[in-house]
């Protein structure tokens, strides 16, 4: 899959992600992109946003949006807290659906 990693993901996450192509929002050059237009940049580009942004979801009528949205409920968004979220997003991330949002916590 073809994932987007968020401006608020350490780009450094997506070395853990095995199997997927990853980019960060900054590679893309859409930096400082809000959430409604940077949904409609990578529709078509991406398959997956993941972000630790825990409103995207409720801010965002993510049905209007050819991507999925994988939502990591970290602590915060250092690389140390996120890593235990890394087997839980690989697992999460074949049953994303464009339009949708899948959360990922840790049980």
């Amino acid at each position: 899959m073809n994932v987007l990693l968020d401006e608020c993901v350490p780009r450094r996450l997506g070395r853990h992600l095995t199997g997927h192509e990853c980019k960060t929002v900054p590679e893309m050059g859409w930096g400082g992109i809000k959430n409604g237009r940077l949904l409609a940049l990578a529709q078509g580009k991406f398959d997956v946003l993941l972000t630790v942004d825990q409103h995207l979801r409720f801010q965002q009528n993510l049905a209007l949006f050819r991507i999925a949205v994988l939502v990591v409920c970290s602590q915060s968004n250092d690389i140390t807290d996120l890593l235990p979220y890394v087997p839980a997003i690989l697992s999460a991330l074949p049953s994303t659906k464009p339009g949708e949002a899948v959360i990922v916590e840790l049980r």
